[in-house]
């Protein structure tokens, strides 16, 4: 029996996680997905990619029995009852059997998730991405399209890392940390360091501001 659904946010990756929630249901009835919540309240009663925006945070209280899956851009600081956290994982995706992935992370069609990987709560991964054997990703870290992370590499929680970037075998990303677009990190990067080129540099420190 599938299921009923919310989705906190209302942006465009929460319009596409909509389809996610389709395609899994196309190979096995999972979820009824009543919507979305924003924090943007000019957004209440209007249609994202064919569902509701149901209204703001509070309205959670309206919905007690519903499962919950935050987009990237959720404020943190709005509480997310955690027991009632899902994820969402296309279909398409390849997850090892001894991975393990945590709660209200969402992961796009056509990724790659090996032997022993962990994934920690929040984790949000664009489509294409690899993410190999050992690998260890803490909370809240966010994958850009077409990441690839070799061998047990170790991605520190806050951390974004940029469309098609690579990340060398055993290498660790400090918490907070940017790594840039294209950018290939090949050494053990400190917290709060923004990474760009080839080999990878520090640019700057990372602010509040990205």
């Amino acid at each position: 029996m599938a299921r009923d659904l919310l989705i906190l946010g209302a942006g465009v990756h929460s319009a596409e996680m909509a389809e996610i929630a389709e395609r899994i249901n196309r190979v096995e009835p999972t979820w009824n997905l009543l919507g979305f919540l924003s924090p943007d309240a000019a957004q209440q009663g209007t249609l994202r990619n064919g569902y509701p925006v149901l209204g703001p945070p509070e309205a959670l209280a309206a919905y007690p029995s519903a499962y919950l899956v935050p987009d990237n851009e959720w404020p943190r600081a709005l509480p997310v009852p955690y027991e009632r956290l899902v994820s969402l994982i296309d279909p398409s995706v390849f997850v090892s059997r001894t991975a393990r992935i945590g709660r209200g992370c969402v992961i796009y069609p056509h990724s790659y998730i090996g032997l022993n990987a962990r994934i920690g709560d929040y984790a949000f991964c664009l489509s294409g991405c690899v993410i190999n054997h050992d690998d260890v990703l803490e909370d809240r870290v966010v994958l850009a399209s077409g990441v690839s992370l070799a061998g047990s590499v170790h991605v520190e929680a806050d951390c974004y890392l940029g469309q098609a970037c690579t990340i060398r075998q055993y290498v660790r990303i400090g918490r907070g940390s940017l790594i840039g677009m294209g950018a290939v990190v090949v050494k053990d990067v400190a917290p709060n360091s923004v990474i760009v080129g080839n080999p990878g540099r520090k640019l700057r420190d990372r602010d509040e501001s990205g």
